[in-house]
């Protein structure tokens, strides 16, 4: 199954998953007043996403004379990949890491940590700038949003049903438009989460594997990207970034969270020895 494919089947369980929810818990109406309030949480951090995270990581913006060759490969790269250059920012850690945000190509950043111009090669970091301007190609933003969007909902619907049972106030829907009642309501409203949470997970790993192919497509081979990645967790090891937040760290190029996961069913990245294989593959 492509990686393409893969996204769009996770993208459909998710909205199936709501569907059968939020019928359960309060026909459509349960269904569509949960998936309005996800919506409009999601609007705020979709148009100001770049901006909240820059200011968490303290990114400040990076001007063509102090990074002349960096802007040379964002200028090339993308040209290569048909889309507008990015504003660039440096991130003022040691722990050698990159990402990218904005809502479309019009309006996207790239940011990198002062660590990873220390320790890559210049096509190293070409390969790694080409895996961040692949996520703005294939606007990737946009899809872990509307996933965030309908995970958000379920989890709305979840915690209406656990504070009506709670105080007694909810008492599932019969009728016609739907409704499983309060045990069937009550055991979707912890399973139904998880799922969410996983199905989210994968479209980020989905998405992962999708902006090495890209790069790879776009720096004309995967090879320095691969060895990038190498290099970049191996560091990440050794210098954890300790100001890592888990709720971005699905947009770093390798996890900054590294060795704090479970395990990869519950990862927002892919395997690197996976992803460092596929690289070499192609």
């Amino acid at each position: 199954m492509s990686t393409r494919v893969r996204t769009t089947f996770l993208m459909a369980l998710l909205t199936v998953l709501i569907l059968l929810f939020g019928n359960m818990v309060g026909g459509r109406s349960g269904m569509i007043l949960a998936f309005g309030f996800a919506v409009v949480m999601n609007f705020g951090s979709y148009w100001f996403s770049d901006k909240i995270v820059l200011a968490m990581y303290k990114a400040q913006p990076l001007d063509e004379y102090s990074a002349p060759e960096l802007y040379r490969m964002v200028r090339e790269l993308a040209h290569e990949a048909q889309i507008p250059a990015p504003r660039l920012y440096l991130i003022p850690e040691d722990t050698p890491n990159a990402f990218a945000t904005g809502r479309n190509p019009e309006n996207a950043v790239v940011a990198v940590t002062e660590g990873i111009t220390r320790i890559l090669t210049p096509q190293e970091l070409r390969g790694v700038i080409a895996h961040e301007m692949a996520h703005i190609k294939n606007r990737d933003i946009l899809v872990s949003s509307i996933a965030a969007t309908m995970a958000g909902a379920i989890m709305m619907l979840a915690n209406m049903v656990k504070w009506g049972a709670i105080f007694g106030g909810f008492r599932g829907s019969n009728d016609e438009q739907g409704g499983g009642g309060i045990l069937g309501a009550l055991a979707m409203a912890i399973i139904a989460p998880i799922a969410a949470m996983l199905i989210q997970m994968a479209i980020s790993r989905s998405r992962e594997y999708l902006a090495d192919e890209t790069g790879a497509r776009l720096s004309h081979g995967g090879e320095p990207l691969a060895r990038a990645l190498e290099k970049l967790t191996m560091a990440s090891e050794r210098v954890p970034m300790h100001d890592a937040n888990p709720s971005t760290a699905h947009m770093f190029i390798v996890n900054p969270l590294t060795g704090r996961s479970l395990m990869n069913l519950f990862s927002t990245h892919p395997p690197i020895d996976e992803r460092v294989r596929r690289l070499r593959t192609m």
